[in-house]
């Protein structure tokens, strides 16, 4: 066609380039104001026909019935066109700019507009201040499509279309810039800054002029004159705690109010948006006439026009509904109602300061700097924006007498709420729809950047207060580490190296001397939020190589200048985090507590009825040697396209096993806790229970094969294997019988045997820890006699049996067993040929297995060793893996 030319010349004048940054940023500033003044205006015309029509026509029956249609309207509206127009804007905003998938257009741009002003003139207690963020954002985001632009170029015109939006909105260009470097991008660059001011100014004048008012910033809002007193200042930091406090109690009520939303309340969006419209109408038609204009309230709380009680009635009426209103999902913002809250609150702690002082002749600051400071404050506890807040509370009113006020309030409301709940509720909206945004390390550099959790081995070799010397000298002979945390009970309470034992050479100790002896009873620590700078500053004061890392006493890891050093090699190679979509978590339906009296807790999780049995039977007996206390899970798989926390599901076959098994335990006498969770991945159901019980050791069954390629043992298995920071514990029973659940009319039978044991030995800490579960598990069989081996290549003339004799020492130490213990090697080319021979030739029960996590899923290329074994005989296979806290 002719004019193909002259269009591809025309876009290639429209490349980004440097001169047409200003005309860009002009024109996001010149559209992000056109639609903040259309939103602005569309929601005064219809708040102020239904403020007119309460008047003229029975309020009770008016304000329900508008919020009611209204709110149908604009929920209908939001959930066919433009789902992702639902709430603030300022999340989904923050989202695209990290770069997550989210749709940011001209079609979201419309229904903002449009739902937003259905929703907010209908009399929902929100604002229209974060809708025009996103309302502005998207059109600089429109624009950016039709300029094209590069990906980063375009996230900069996107935030700098934001910040232009709260400009207008609030008519304050500087807040408008801080907004974007603070709270947007987080980014002080040249071209960003450049592109936020500029389209912020324009912005904010365009907003202004066709808003009807001057350029003239001496509101006639703030007309009154404000005062400051040094005797003020305590009352200030009250203020500042009391809005840090509120603001946190805000942030946790909002995100309570859209859960129960949604697992409450399970229809549609529109029907949702409808009920808080009617509710909120109620509501607002019981309250003084004052409170049928949100602007107007605050208007009267920033006057000192309001009484006591009603900045009191304003501060918990304002609060109610705002939850009542966002958790809907309807289309507005948290701002208005975080100032309006925050002029309640500051207007309330002015009158008392009032009570308190003038009895005595005290001259006292006037309750309307403690509004407008309350503002400031308050928002600043909300959004964790200290500078935003100050900012816009200034810009507002452009007294100077408010700066100081503004900025005790607000930096001691930021301080509060950062402590108790560190994040922005932006953040926090964000994480509850299942996105986190992690945020790449500054330019300051790793050192001050990673902690010590960050980068520590979760895998440490530890050794025992009571094991002797000698088992102490061989540990260090067969291991690479120069030294070894000492723990007891997983409570760190020494460390020994190489030094210690060269220090106790002239002491003449005997072989069996304790370590708890001869350790340091005091070592150097760290915790996890120890920063890398921190952790190398204790390497070269004290001259060590490693330092244990503890939370409280327990041991969760160790670190040493090696990790530091890949660490600092990661980061030069480029490998940096980037933001990912998480998973739903699992929901639980069902769960019975019992009284936590253990000194640990066991997890079993149970799926088939005929194998549960035994595995119960297990775990009891090894809850009654550790003291532990059981927790029994059953998990239900729902499809991927449905939400756990909103799917339907029958339980009543898994509560009848989960009864059964807590009959079981009253007859052990161990606590017993159920649960039943539904997920989309039993894996992860499975990790979360650890995670949130605090679980020391997980037993579960395993069928004995896998058909899954890559994996080892299966899905599952493998992941819990790789994942799970406590010890695990893998059954495979034998397949000669099999363990049911008892009915009411048959007790628990068993038919499996449990006499005779094998347990390969290689000298490893698994090994170990298998020895240490043996005492308990084999209260199983009825007078079992237990085989410890050593598997040999048959080149080796004279096998070195100190392994297994350290084995058997320690075991008839540590338990006075009266069954037969006999420690005898044998030759064979593959320690899984010598296992699974000498299983078949004398027919032993139960082979136990202590592997590494390593070990368990290495894949040799004679195959997986524990897998091979298991898969090999057809006896019952426990395979023990230690914990890798982190």
């Amino acid at each position: 066609m002719w004019y193909l030319p002259i269009f591809q010349r025309f876009r290639q004048l429209l490349q980004p380039r440097r001169r047409l940054a200003i005309f860009e940023a002009c024109l996001i500033g010149l559209v992000s104001a056109l639609g903040a003044v259309l939103l602005k205006s569309g929601v005064g015309l219809l708040g102020a026909w239904r403020v007119q029509t309460s008047l003229l026509l029975p309020a009770w029956l008016v304000l329900p019935g508008i919020g009611l249609a209204c709110g149908f309207l604009a929920g209908w509206l939001v959930e066919r066109v433009a789902p992702e127009t639902s709430g603030s804007g300022i999340p989904q905003v923050k989202a695209v700019l990290a770069r997550i998938p989210m749709a940011l257009d001209l079609r979201v741009a419309v229904v903002k507009l449009v739902g937003g002003i259905l929703a907010l003139g209908s009399g929902l207690a929100l604002g229209r201040e974060g809708p025009t963020v996103q309302l502005s954002a998207a059109l600089a985001a429109q624009l950016s499509r039709w300029f094209p632009t590069s990906p980063d170029h375009r996230r900069q015109l996107i935030a700098a279309g934001a910040g232009a939006g709260l400009a207008a909105a609030f008519n304050a260009p500087i807040a408008g810039v801080l907004f974007v470097v603070e709270e947007l991008l987080q980014d002080f660059s040249e071209f960003t800054l450049g592109t936020a001011i500029l389209a912020s100014f324009i912005g904010a004048v365009v907003s202004r002029v066709l808003g009807g008012r001057s350029l003239d910033l001496n509101l006639a809002l703030t007309a009154s004159k404000t005062d400051f007193f040094v005797q003020d200042i305590p009352f200030y930091l009250v203020l500042g705690v009391v809005a840090g406090l509120m603001g946190v109690l805000f942030n946790r009520g909002i995100i309570a109010s859209l859960t129960v939303y949604r697992r409450s309340l399970r229809f549609g969006l529109p029907a949702r948006v409808a009920l808080a419209g009617l509710v909120s109408g109620v509501i607002v038609a019981l309250l003084p006439l004052a409170f049928r204009d949100n602007t107007g309230l605050r208007e009267i709380l920033i006057t000192g026009e309001a009484s006591w009680s009603i900045a009191a009635i304003a501060f918990v009426s304002q609060f109610i509904l705002t939850l009542v209103a966002y958790g809907s999902g309807v289309p507005g913002g948290l701002f208005a109602p975080a100032l309006t809250l925050g002029a309640a609150l500051g207007y309330l702690v002015g009158m008392g300061e009032h009570a308190l002082l003038l009895p005595f002749g005290i001259a006292t600051g006037l309750p309307i700097t403690y509004a407008l400071a309350g503002m400031g404050a308050f928002f600043t506890a909300v959004a964790r924006v200290p500078m935003t807040g100050i900012v816009i509370v200034f810009e507002m009113t452009t007294d100077f007498n408010l700066v100081l006020p503004l900025m005790i309030g607000s930096v001691t409301s930021y301080l509060v709420a950062e402590k108790l709940a560190p994040g922005s509720l932006y953040d926090k909206l964000l994480e509850w729809n299942g996105i986190i945004i992690q945020k790449a390390a500054p330019a300051g550099g790793i050192m001050t950047n990673l902690t010590a959790k960050d980068v520590m081995q979760q895998q440490v070799e530890t050794l025992d207060t009571e094991m002797p010397l000698d088992e102490v000298i061989q540990a260090f002979a067969r291991s690479h580490h120069r030294g070894f945390p000492v723990v007891e009970e997983s409570k760190l309470v020494g460390i020994v190296t190489q030094s210690d034992l060269l220090n106790i050479r002239d002491r003449n100790l005997a072989s069996d001397t304790p370590l708890g002896e001869i350790m340091t009873t005091t070592p150097v620590t760290v915790t996890p939020i120890h920063t890398l700078s921190n952790v190398l500053y204790l390497l070269d004061r004290y001259q060590i190589s490693r330092l244990p890392v503890v939370n409280g006493r327990k041991l969760i890891g160790i670190i040493t200048r090696g990790d530091i050093i890949r660490a600092e090699a990661d980061h030069l190679n480029g490998a940096n985090a980037t933001p990912k979509l998480r998973p739903d978590p699992s929901y639980i339906v069902y769960q019975t507590r019992s009284p936590s009296t253990g000194r640990g807790r066991l997890l079993v999780p149970v799926a088939n009825p005929e194998t549960a049995g035994i595995l119960l039977q297990m775990a009891a007996a090894i809850a009654r040697d550790r003291h532990y206390e059981i927790d029994c899970v059953q998990v239900m798989l729902i499809p991927r396209h449905s939400s756990p926390s909103e799917t339907q599901v029958r339980t009543a076959k898994s509560r009848r096993l989960l009864r059964q098994a807590e009959v079981l335990a009253k007859k052990w006498q161990i606590p017993l806790h159920t649960q039943i969770r539904v997920t989309h991945d039993v894996a992860q159901a499975i990790l979360e229970t650890i995670n949130e019980q605090h679980i020391d050791l997980i037993l579960m069954g395993w069928k004995g094969n896998t058909s899954t390629p890559g994996r080892i043992f299966g899905n599952v298995v493998d992941t819990i294997i790789r994942q799970a920071t406590c010890e695990v514990v893998l059954v495979k029973l034998g397949t000669t019988s099999h363990s049911s659940l008892p009915t009411q009319h048959s007790p628990l039978s068993t038919q499996h045997s449990f006499n005779s044991w094998l347990v390969p030995m290689a000298g490893g800490p698994n090994s170990q820890l298998a020895i240490k579960l043996l005492p308990a598990l084999i209260t199983l069989g009825n007078e079992p006699q237990i085989r410890l081996t050593q598997v040999f290549k048959p080149s080796e003339l004279k096998p070195d049996m100190s392994v297994l004799e350290q084995a058997i020492r320690h075991l008839m130490r540590r338990r006075k067993l009266s069954s037969s213990v006999v420690a005898l090697p044998v030759q064979a080319n593959s320690v899984a040929e010598g296992v699974i021979n000498l299983v078949k030739t004398e027919g032993y029960d139960v082979v136990v297995l202590g592997a590494s996590r390593e070990g368990l899923l290495q894949q040799a290329i004679q195959g997986n060793i524990p897998e091979a074994i298991a898969s090999g005989v057809e006896s019952t296979v426990i395979l023990v893996r230690g914990a890798i806290n982190t």
